[in-house]
């Protein structure tokens, strides 16, 4: 059995500057990045991604980071190489005596390895991806609906083609769990908070500044370079929606709308996330817009083993409705 590794890992709802916290917490502790986000492995996927490779140098000083820049954006990574590569990310910093640091707002990948990378499944069938991907909506509906009768009634969206690629991914996957043993942790999880509304405002401030910061030509780049529509597509909501309009199917408004709604609404999402992980017994620190000093005063007592003050917020116990 792996001895225990000490890990810090920085997370939150997208748009709240994980990244820049991580960085500074690394540069301060003598640690390396492994990013936790499942687009920014993709090369090429700047911009619409928020892989801004400047962060990772303070005053000259470049911290060191993993899984970003290592998949072809043609190419589908998946969840179980996350565990496998992130897994060995961490044992190889922490060889090396320095801290590993897991930033990111992909929470199914924090959750995959916070919770001992217990994960069923199997690697993808890409014969049997290319197979499905030619088949139309109707096709793929009906198939679902005698493959799968279960996730079919659960499936909320059938004319969204890529739940229904999905849904039928999942039903056709061999059940097994992965050939690597899981990774003693001994983790600190930091999240970066602020209110919903200032989240939303954070949102709209940076769609429009990828926007205007070349996101669009980013897209269409890619489209050049041979990643497909449909494959974009699958590459998240900024990807999806531009190429919509890059293809004539919207206007700009219109686009630059549903963008900023259908992000919003992830955002929301990861915040289900979290609850789910707090109720699930996770200790989340949340650090109000990101404190650096709070944040490190956490992680020097961590390191030091001193005992941790509870949580002053759960994002369990927020009620938006209020």
């Amino acid at each position: 059995m792996d001895e225990s590794i000490k890990i810090i890992v920085v997370t939150g709802p997208t748009a709240t500057g994980k990244t820049a916290l991580a960085v500074r917490l690394a540069d301060c502790f003598g640690g390396e990045i492994i990013s936790a986000d499942s687009r920014q492995v993709y090369r090429g996927m700047d911009i619409g991604t928020g892989k801004d490779l400047d962060e990772y140098n303070i005053a000259g000083r470049l911290v060191p980071y993993h899984l970003v820049d290592i998949a072809d954006p043609c190419y589908a990574y998946n969840l179980m190489e996350f565990c496998r590569d992130a897994r060995l990310a961490v044992k190889k910093i922490s060889a090396a005596k320095r801290l590993p640091i897991l930033c990111g707002g992909t929470a199914l990948y924090l959750n995959a390895l916070l919770s001992g990378f217990s994960l069923p499944g199997a690697p993808p069938d890409e014969a049997k991806r290319r197979e499905l991907r030619s088949k139309s909506v109707d096709e793929l509906d009906a198939l679902l609906k005698a493959r799968a009768p279960g996730l079919f009634a659960r499936l909320k969206d059938h004319n969204n083609r890529t739940r229904l690629l999905r849904a039928l991914e999942k039903a056709e996957a061999p059940g097994r769990t992965p050939d690597f043993p899981p990774l003693q942790l001994d983790s600190l999880v930091i999240g970066v908070y602020f209110p919903r509304k200032t989240v939303h405002e954070r949102i709209e401030s940076r769609l429009d500044a990828r926007l205007k910061g070349g996101m669009i030509e980013e897209i269409k780049k890619l489209h050049k370079q041979g990643v497909s529509w449909e494959r974009l597509d699958f590459l998240g909501l900024e990807y999806r929606y531009v190429a919509e309009y890059l293809q004539g199917k919207t206007n700009y408004e219109e686009m630059r709308e549903k963008l900023l709604i259908k992000i919003r609404q992830f955002a929301k999402r990861q915040d289900i996330w979290f609850r789910k992980m707090e109720r699930e017994g996770h200790v989340i620190h949340w650090v109000p817009e990101g404190n650096f000093e709070q944040a490190r005063r956490l992680v020097q007592d961590f390191l030091a083993g001193k005992k941790l003050p509870e949580p002053q917020l759960q994002i369990k116990d927020i009620d938006y409705g209020k």
